[in-house]
Parts: C-alpha cells; structure tokens; sequence
C-alpha cells in the first residue's frame, strides 16, 4: 500500500473515531398502498406523461372505446382471449374476422398496423404496463410490430409499485414492459417514436 493512501486512511479513521454510528434507514416503498382512487389517478397520470392515451372507461364501454382508439387502422390483429365484446366491436368496425395469432406467421404480422391486447398488470409508481403474454396478450412479437397498440387493463390490475408487480408476475413467463410508446432520441436528443415498437399506445383503464 502507498504510503499516500495509508495517510488518506489513517485520517479518515482518525476523523471518525468516537463518532455515534448511524443507523440504516427505514426502506421507502416507491408509493405507498393508499387510497386506491389515488393509486388509480397516478397510473392514469404517469401513463399520460409518456405521451400515451389514456381512457378510463366501464366495461360496458371497452367495445366503443376500441373501436374510437382504431378509427384511422385497416388492419387489426386480436390475440385469442381478448374478450368477446371486443372481438365483436373491432369485426363490426372493420369488417373482418378478428385473427389468432396462431394463424399468423413473424413476416406477415407488418401487414397489421394496430394490435388490441390485455396485459398482467399495471405499475402505479412508474406508469408502466406488464404483458407476460398469456390469454388475451399474444406472443412478444405481436406487441412490437404494429404501429399502434391498444392495451384493456383492469382496475384491479393495477398495483402500487415495482415490487408488488414482480410478486404478481410469474418468473417463468416471458414478459414485456411497456412505458409510453416506442421512443428514441439522437445525440441531439431530438425525440423519435415508433423506431422499435409501436408509435401510438392506447391504454383503456377499466373500472372493476
């Protein structure tokens, strides 16, 4: 050892020689479990700071919603699972049958610019949506190809932070983790959407 460093270090233990020691602070949860109203608003909040849309809604009101949020699509890809309300408001409005996505390959899934999907759960602390891809949510792939993404969440999906998430989530499961469309910015920080994933996210926030 130096003989520098062994003078920086001798000083430091001289300076704190008698101090009280210090006690570990008390852990913070990110946003504490409060009212569920409140949590319910953050998420909407947070969602809307990432420049996506938000539409809290009831569940009579998911198949109009869809349809408003897929006014401008042509072609809609619906994972098997998504709720027969909506299956029926999206063939209603476009006019063709809604598509498992068993029946479709990786290189055709650029022919569809909008995807309605569910999700796991929702992050009030961080605005972040969560797909582990099970019934109603479709494989990865589904979510990042098409240029607009629809998500139904539930109320009672959505969770206070990070760790509640994780303890609802499965380990095992693929999972996706959405904030906000797709988003990327140059070294001038001129902000580009929809280089890796969809450009437009729509979140229908459903009360239970």
């Amino acid at each position: 050892m130096s003989s520098a460093r062994e003078e920086i270090l001798a000083a430091v233990r001289e300076a704190v020689r008698g101090a009280e020691p210090v006690a570990a602070p008390e852990p913070q949860p990110t946003l504490p479990p409060a009212d569920p109203g409140q949590m319910l608003d953050r998420f909407a909040e947070l969602v809307s700071d990432y420049r996506a849309t938000v539409v809290r809604c009831r569940p009579h009101e998911v198949p109009v919603h869809v349809l408003t949020a897929l006014r401008e699509s042509e072609r809609v890809l619906v994972p098997e699972g998504v709720p027969d309300a909506v299956h029926d408001a999206v063939v209603e409005r476009l006019g063709a049958a809604a598509v498992s996505t068993g029946d479709v390959g990786d290189h055709e899934l650029e022919d569809f610019d909008s995807v309605v999907t569910t999700c796991a759960v929702g992050i009030a602390a961080t605005g972040t949506v969560v797909l582990d891809h099970g019934t109603g949510q479709g494989r990865r792939a589904l979510t990042l190809l098409p240029d607009r993404h629809v998500v139904i969440i539930r109320a009672g999906q959505v969770v206070p932070d990070v760790p509640h998430a994780v303890r609802r989530l499965d380990p095992l499961r693929p999972q996706t983790w959405i904030s906000g469309p797709s988003a990327t910015s140059d070294i001038e920080l001129d902000r580009v959407e929809g280089v890796h994933g969809p450009r437009t996210l729509v979140v229908l926030l459903v009360s239970d």
